[in-house]
Parts: C-alpha cells; structure tokens; sequence
C-alpha cells in the first residue's frame, strides 16, 4: 500500500498552494495507478472575483463522481455530480460567498442565509437552530462553522484496494471567555464509485467542559427533487415542527411542484436503524430512475430533520436531509431535552455520513427495498407537534 499526501494550506508552517493538480498516470501526471479509476484526480483553485474572491475549491475526481469541496466556508461541499447528473441545488446565492461578506447578525441574525447554497454545509458546531438567546448570550442562525475557514488542508491518494481519494481540513471555533472547538474533517471517496463519506471529529481544546451540537444541512433540488418524488425514510417516530407543517403531514414524503410564495415545512423524526447500528434515507425522483441516499450511524447522529422548501425554482426549490446530534431548535430547548453534547478538556467526538448516488431503476429499486427494510416496527405518526420535539 502507498499514500501519498500533499498539504494545500497551513497556516502554521506558512504553506499556502495557489493551484494544484495531481491525476492519474494516464494523464500524464505522477500519481499512483489506483484500480477503481483510470482517470481520477485532485485540484485547488482560488477563485477570484465578487462575493467568491479568496474562495478555495478543492476537486476530488473518482472518474465516475466529482465533488467541490470548500476549505474556505467551513469544509462544507459545493456541490457534486455523478454521471453528468448535477448534485446539489440551485439557490439564488449563486456562486460560493468567502465568510468575509457574511454578517451572521444581518436580518435580525439570518445572515447565514446570505452565503447558504452548498450541498451540504454543516451547523454548529457552538449552537445551531434559529436565531434568539441562550441565556444571556445571542446566538445567530446555524452557528459559525460553516462560514470558518480551514487553517490547514491537506490532500490524499492511496492505493489500497480499489483507490481512495480524500481531503481533510482542520477549522477552529475559538474564542477568549468562550468556546475552544476544533473539527477536522475528511471528505473521501473510493475511485470509480458512487458514494462520498463526511467523516469528522469534534475536539474541545479547552480547559473546561463545553457543549457542542452539529447538523449536516444537506440539499437537493432538481433532479431528485421534482413534482412527483418521494422520501424513503425507516420512521420510528415523526412529528410536525409546527402548526403549519402538521398540515402537511399527510404528504409529508412526496413532493410538489414550484410554487410561489408557498411555505416551508419541516418534520422531525427518530428513526429506526438496521442490526448494523445504521440508519439511512432515500430521496428518488418521480420515474425511480434516479436517487440519492444518505447513510450514518444512529448513535453518533440520532436526529434527523427533514426540510421541504417547494418555493419557485428562481427563490431555491430544495430539500435538506438533515441528520444530526440534535433537532434545529434553540440551544436551551434541546439543552432541557437532553440533546447537547458535552465535551470535557481534550475530549472528542466523531460521526459522519455517506452519501451515494443511483441512476438506474434497478439500482434504485434495491437502495430503497434496503432501507425501507431498516423499519421493523410501526412508526409513531404524530398529528401535531409534539414538546420533545418542538418549543
């Protein structure tokens, strides 16, 4: 077995790459042959230019999938594509935003929404959920995590089996008097497949116990999202987030076509997982030709939330799948509910997804019989917002 690793940024040793390319021999570079792929690579770029200036990108190619990864906005994913299928969503926030020209207390602390059209964006890693207070403090939509950028980054190629490709990023969510959170990330996939893995760990490099919570924000529009779709979701328990949502609730798994003006919905669930510890959800479109699923270990994300957000393709036609430590709600209501993490001097915590793609009817087929297979009980459906879940 060989690996070969390259550091893209570090800011401690004063490493910084502008641009950077390593691909596999056939394209005349001097990476390693990797079995899965004849035709991968790794790249950086910064982008130069309005709102995205300083903008680092990072491009794994597996030769089959293609993933943008963003150092800058907290190691969150841009976007992706399988096959030529885009994976992703079209928000009116178009292109990345560097974190510089986000004011999480802008709109009456919804400024995240200023920088908000990844794939997948983490929220946390201090707080996360809507903005108000937490005791005396102020807290902002979705925590700073996602609009932090990586202080060191380093790319990977090795060789075992079929190939693996990966890029990890260290951010920290530091302050004097406050908080001491450290999250190193690894974003991989194996050459030539289907699938990427998020794989992450939470350190407190403080000197005291502190609380933590994360929730992978994770997006699709078109075309998994269309009229006519529909979410596979082994329920163990679900419930409206609030009164609006509840009269949703009969369609809560299929999907509608744009609509102006339409409001949001949101459901909270506790879900059943496999004998394998896991648990997984499936997002198909309306001919069961094309899919995406997302697979975690229920005890490190026991959470999920899904986002349904119909809106007019111009204003974001999207879903977010959303597993995470605990539900989107102010810090002090999943603080009373037990949900918070906490993490003494030193200590750390690890969880992660994998997300995969399927463009056959066969192919989908078989990933939605498999986790549809993870429910073993009925589900618990609740009409109404529920206290454990919702203020």
């Amino acid at each position: 077995m060989a690996s070969q690793q390259i550091v893209l940024t570090d800011v401690e040793s004063a490493t910084f790459s502008n641009a950077f390319r390593l691909s596999s021999r056939s394209d005349g570079s001097t990476g390693p042959n990797l079995a899965g792929s004849e035709s991968w690579s790794i790249s950086k770029s910064t982008l130069r230019g309005g709102l995205s200036d300083g903008v680092d990108v990072v491009e794994i190619e597996n030769g089959e999938l293609s993933i943008s990864v963003l150092p800058t906005r907290g190691m969150g994913i841009w976007k992706a594509g399988f096959r030529g299928v885009p994976i992703g969503w079209q928000s009116p926030v178009r292109q990345p935003v560097n974190p510089a020209f986000v004011n999480l207390k802008e709109r009456n602390g919804l400024g995240w929404l200023n920088g908000f059209n990844e794939l997948m964006c983490r929220c946390g890693l201090s707080f996360h959920g809507p903005p108000g207070m937490d005791g005396d403090s102020e807290v902002t939509l979705h925590g700073r995590i996602a609009n932090l950028p990586a202080h060191k980054v380093v790319a990977e190629v090795c060789d075992q089996g079929d190939g693996t490709l990966s890029v990890t990023g260290t951010v920290d969510e530091c302050s004097l008097f406050g908080p001491a959170l450290r999250l190193e990330s690894t974003v991989s996939t194996v050459a030539g497949s289907n699938s990427l893995t998020v794989r992450d760990r939470i350190t407190n490099l403080g000197g005291q116990p502190t609380e933590f919570e994360i929730l992978y924000h994770t997006n699709f529009g078109r075309p998994f999202m269309e009229d006519g779709s529909t979410l596979v979701v082994p329920v163990g328990e679900i419930a409206p987030r609030d009164s609006h949502s509840a009269s949703c609730l009969e369609n809560w798994d299929r999907y509608p076509a744009p609509q102006a003006g339409i409001q949001e919905e949101a459901f909270f669930f506790d879900l059943q997982a496999g004998s394998d510890g896991q648990t997984e959800v499936l997002l198909k479109n309306a001919v069961g030709n094309l899919a995406v699923s997302m697979a975690w270990q229920k005890n490190e994300l026991p959470c999920f939330t899904l986002w349904k957000n119909p809106q007019a393709e111009a204003d974001g036609y999207v879903t977010g799948l959303e597993p995470g430590t605990s539900l989107p709600n102010l810090k002090s209501f999943e603080r009373d509910q037990g949900r918070l993490i906490t993490l003494g001097p030193g200590e750390s915590y690890e969880c992660g997804f994998t997300l995969s793609v399927f463009d056959s009817k066969s192919a989908v087929a078989e990933a939605s019989d498999r986790v549809a297979s993870r429910a073993t009980a009925d589900a618990v459906v609740h009409a109404a917002p529920i206290s454990k879940f919702s203020p």
